[in-house]
């Protein structure tokens, strides 16, 4: 199966990140990554990447609750980003409330809706998923 070129985790839980990095190295997720411990930064930082004119991250790990901008602002402000790529967005959370479920189905940029922790399983299924777009 192809690897994700870049890769990105958007997420201000240290341990979850570290974990996740290791899991993607051990299964050979990616070839790159970028990190963002709130949805603030990365906005930033993908508008700039943008102007620039390279490319976003193939896939994004979102967590929902950050300090500074939430995974629901950053969702919302992304959107309004003129992205010239496919970017599948996962909402990886601590989160079961089923009403967190239904609302990132009304995003047409969020894939798939993953509770922590992140699994070998979870990243195959990603790739699978991307493999096949």
């Amino acid at each position: 199966m192809k690897k994700v070129e870049i890769a990105c985790i958007i997420d201000d839980d240290p341990i979850f990140v570290f974990g996740t990095r290791k899991l993607m190295e051990l299964g050979g997720f990616c070839n790159s990554l970028m990190i963002f411990h709130n949805g603030h930064d990365a906005i930033v930082r993908f508008e700039a990447i943008i102007a620039a004119g390279h490319n976003l991250p193939e896939v994004i790990l979102l967590d929902l609750n950050m300090p500074v901008m939430d995974g629901w602002e950053f969702l919302d402000e992304f959107v309004k980003i003129p992205v010239p790529q496919k970017i599948h967005i996962y909402v990886v959370t601590s989160s079961i409330d089923p009403d967190d479920m239904e609302r990132a189905k009304h995003y047409d940029a969020v894939s798939n809706y993953v509770v922590k922790p992140v699994t070998m399983e979870n990243l195959k299924n990603m790739l699978a998923v991307m493999n096949a777009a």
